[in-house]
């Protein structure tokens, strides 16, 4: 379900991209950028198998967290080629990363709780005791999806690893986008010249993603001798998410014109993350025991005050 959920999610995200760049009829630029989309992708496809071994509240606060480290690090310290990018307050800097940092080794210590609720409903005299399977293969399917078959020791050792690995990805997606502008004075650069709105390398990342979601779709049929697991009921989902997803980013890329990405990172990404763990701590029940809701609670606001003090050491001049 991971690889078809992705790829119709990235296909959301393009069609997004596409209408965006015919309504601001963006200029071409260098092939380059895409690489930042591939990168994104590479770390999306990490996440049903995230949500499924540690939740959805743990999964995207994890995920979040360490992306929100290495955006805010490399930006901060103009790592990868990039350039550095000071602020008026950067001791108010500093701490909103330490607290954030803090929060996600708080985070991993919180145990989600995903098991299935019980059917305590009464089977009905005229329903059938056995199940077919070819029947309903679309509800039904005894094998499960690979996270479902890793022992219970090593699945959350699994999902926190793979939550960080999604972060580390989604926290270098912008650096090819800050390389090219670091690059665009450079007379002797093969992006001297470009753009220094973030907004006009929108397209080309979402090139990249629904490019490399593409491919990674195409090597999944090839394991699965071209009888790959497609789930239509998460299409109408997938697409939705992958919608929000693009008109959200489009905003990203615009506030990142503005703030520079070493307060929109944190910025951001304790924002979606927060909102993530709402919905899986209240609305799906995932963490539960007032010991395990205490830790989860601190560790949020630890991020959410971590958010604020980064913000304020930009506009607090």
């Amino acid at each position: 379900m991971g690889v078809f959920f992705q790829w119709v999610n990235c296909l959301a995200i393009w069609l997004v991209g596409f209408l965006g760049d015919q309504l601001l009829h963006s200029p071409a630029v260098h092939p380059f950028t895409m690489l930042g989309g591939a990168i994104w992708a590479t770390g999306n496809i990490t996440a049903v198998p995230i949500v499924k071994t540690i939740g959805l509240g743990l999964g995207v606060l994890l995920w979040g967290s360490s992306g929100l480290l290495i955006g805010w690090a490399s930006s901060r310290f103009g790592w990868f080629g990039i350039g550095s990018q000071d602020v008026p307050r950067p001791l108010l800097n500093y701490c909103g990363a330490a607290l954030c940092l803090f929060s996600s080794c708080m985070f991993v210590c919180v145990k989600s709780d995903l098991q299935p609720c019980i059917r305590t409903s009464p089977i009905l005299e005229n329903s059938p005791l056995l199940t077919d399977r070819q029947l309903n293969s679309d509800l039904f399917d005894s094998s499960g999806t690979w996270p479902d078959n890793v022992s219970p020791k090593y699945k959350r050792l699994l999902g926190c690893s793979l939550a960080i690995l999604a972060g580390i990805f989604y926290g270098c997606s912008f650096v090819p986008v800050l390389y090219i502008k670091n690059q665009a004075s450079n007379n002797a650069s093969i992006f001297v010249g470009a753009s220094l709105n973030d907004i006009e390398y929108c397209f080309a990342q979402y090139n990249g993603i629904f490019l490399t979601s593409t491919i990674y779709f195409l090597v999944y049929c090839v394991v699965m001798k071209n009888r790959p697991r497609i789930y239509p009921r998460s299409v109408l989902p997938a697409v939705f998410s992958g919608t929000i997803w693009g008109i959200a980013t489009y905003s990203w890329f615009m506030a990142n014109t503005y703030l520079n990405t070493v307060i929109t990172f944190p910025i951001v990404s304790a924002g979606y993350s927060l909102v993530a763990a709402l919905w899986g701590g209240v609305v799906f029940k995932e963490v539960r025991g007032l010991a395990n809701c205490l830790v989860f609670v601190l560790a949020a606001t630890m991020v959410l005050t971590g958010t604020v003090l980064t913000a304020l050491s930009k506009i607090w001049a």
